[in-house]
């Protein structure tokens, strides 16, 4: 993790396009863990699926903004199409009671 860490920090120290894709490389990351971590339980599983809505809505706003400074991002965890899936849908909010 520390490695990881120290990566995506020297990456992302670079340039604003490199911050942006470090922030989406965060997102892309989280997403795909929390889905591998259901349990079930569906407290547990509700705060997940809350957490994967932040996620899904950081990733939306780290993208629009690459975009705008003229960079673009490769999802490097999710699939293409789970991507695409998730930056062509709306913000979404966190359910209510969760």
């Amino acid at each position: 993790i520390q490695t990881l860490y120290d990566d995506l920090v020297e990456q992302g120290s670079k340039s604003l396009v490199d911050a942006l894709v470090v922030g989406a490389t965060i997102e892309d990351m989280d997403i795909v863990d929390l889905q591998l971590r259901r349990s079930g339980i569906e407290a547990i599983d509700d705060v997940y699926a809350n957490l994967e809505k932040g996620s899904r809505n950081h990733l939306r706003a780290f993208i629009r903004t690459l975009e705008r400074q003229g960079g673009e991002y490769v999802p490097a965890f999710l699939t293409v199409a789970e991507y695409e899936a998730i930056f062509s849908s709306p913000t979404e909010r966190a359910r209510s009671g969760a």
